[in-house]
């Protein structure tokens, strides 16, 4: 059985692999740095928990100080999300930057727009979004013994330690989650990809 952690090579792999596949659509894109419309207007930024246990590792290294900044935004963005409500990423920055854009999630690197937003949401070439539903069934199919959902509750499942040790040791339990899954719309992997 492979583990979690010996996945990651293959994460990497999904997201060149798309990177590849739509950078012909990707180069007539108009966004930039600092645009954040998509992080601050969609609110819905879901991940397997194999991409959220690369972010959990990124936010256990860095300073107390930003870590305690992110996570009280995550849990700010948790309680919107409860609500029915949308939120800022939790990882926009002041500066409207994103603190996670190297190891982001899928859902954030398959954005872009061929129009400046100002309001209207991104316009995306049809190839490009068959393209990006394709790769979100590779990362399920990938994070087989894992789970998929909203970034801030995704991270905060792995954050509980006896969820983490089971998930890293390739262990899959859905009944450990199924409360909580329920109450903040976790997808089991295995059963939503087969």
């Amino acid at each position: 059985m492979t583990t979690p952690e010996e996945k990651i090579p293959n994460l990497k792999i999904i997201y060149h692999d798309y990177d590849t596949s739509v950078a012909v659509y990707k180069q007539e894109a108009v966004c930039q740095p600092g645009c954040a419309f998509c992080c601050n207007h969609f609110g819905t930024v879901d991940m397997t928990t194999l991409e959220g246990l690369v972010i959990r590792r990124h936010l256990d290294s860095m300073t107390a100080g930003k870590r305690v900044r992110l996570e009280k935004r995550m849990e700010r963005n948790r309680r919107a999300k409860r609500n029915g409500n949308s939120d800022t990423c939790p990882f926009l920055s002041e500066e409207q930057q994103c603190d996670i854009y190297s190891i982001r999630p899928f859902s954030c690197r398959q954005l872009y727009s061929l129009r400046v937003c100002d309001g209207q949401g991104p316009l995306i070439h049809r190839q490009a979004v068959e393209l990006a539903r394709q790769t979100v069934t590779r990362l399920q199919h990938l994070d087989d013994t894992g789970y998929s959902g909203h970034i801030s509750f995704i991270l905060e499942l792995l954050k509980q330690k006896s969820f983490c040790r089971r998930y890293l040791s390739g262990g899959f339990d859905p009944q450990r989650v199924a409360d909580y899954g329920k109450r903040n719309g976790i997808l089991i992997n295995r059963w939503v990809s087969a």
